[in-house]
């Protein structure tokens, strides 16, 4: 069926995207400890997934504030986390129609995460701005309502069960390491070896005495820089990953 009215793009995003935002309030709820354990205040914290829609990156933000870090480590750790946005934006770009306005293309970028990606890169033909708009209405509320949540109820309840339900925040991010790290021995043998080097360098003389952000930040584009450089994706890969 063809669509052709900004009004039925946005309801199709609508309804594209009330599963993610499902997803994310459960996945926001448990990044509310965090945000908690770094001192934020449940509407800080809120705010602060309403203009940074992004898990990784969130949980390095609320991991360094904890951990007393400076602004440029913040800041720096966040454009490092969140480089790979850079990469499905101009992806994206390419569904936009020439003529779609240097505005529409903003706002779409704005909240431009793996599931709307995923969604958006899949809609067959040319996208239309309203279908990621639809989308975006729902998925930015729930992701900050529930980290809003997440912050409200760690404040009231019991220590212990506030530690133990802030494990399911590692337990998103084992979801979502070891799918790829199962079908890639890269992907697997880089996984492990971040796991190994990090824990050196607590105790290695020439980065023990560096902050955590700054030796984070340092690990991070080091091994995804050595990775990209000893094991690069070959074209025929590339092809088979496009949809």
């Amino acid at each position: 069926m063809m669509i052709d009215t900004n009004t039925a793009w946005f309801r199709r995003g609508l309804r594209d995207g009330i599963p993610i935002a499902l997803g994310y309030f459960a996945v926001a709820f448990t990044l509310g400890f965090a945000a908690k354990n770094a001192g934020f205040s449940a509407f800080q914290a809120m705010i602060e997934s309403f203009t940074n829609n992004a898990s990784a990156g969130e949980y390095a933000v609320f991991s360094l504030a904890a951990a007393g870090a400076g602004y440029w480590e913040v800041a720096v750790m966040t454009l490092v986390t969140n480089a790979r946005y850079l990469l499905m934006s101009c992806s994206l770009s390419q569904k936009l129609s020439p003529d779609t306005s240097l505005v529409h293309r903003m706002l779409v970028a704005f909240d431009v995460t793996d599931e709307i990606f995923g969604i958006s890169i899949a809609v067959p033909g040319r996208l239309n701005p309203f279908y990621s708009y639809g989308a975006m209405s729902v998925a930015i509320p729930g992701w900050g309502i529930g980290t809003f949540l997440g912050v409200a109820v760690g404040s009231v309840l019991p220590l212990r069960l506030a530690s133990a339900l802030s494990v399911g925040l590692y337990g998103m991010f084992l979801a979502v390491i070891v799918p790829p790290a199962r079908e890639n021995r890269v992907i697997l043998g880089t996984v492990l070896l971040s796991f190994a080097v990090s824990f050196v360098s607590e105790h290695w003389a020439l980065l023990s005495g560096v902050s955590s952000g700054t030796r984070t930040i340092i690990l991070t584009v080091a091994l995804a820089l050595g990775a990209a450089v000893l094991f690069p994706i070959k074209d025929d890969e590339e092809g088979a990953a496009q949809p």
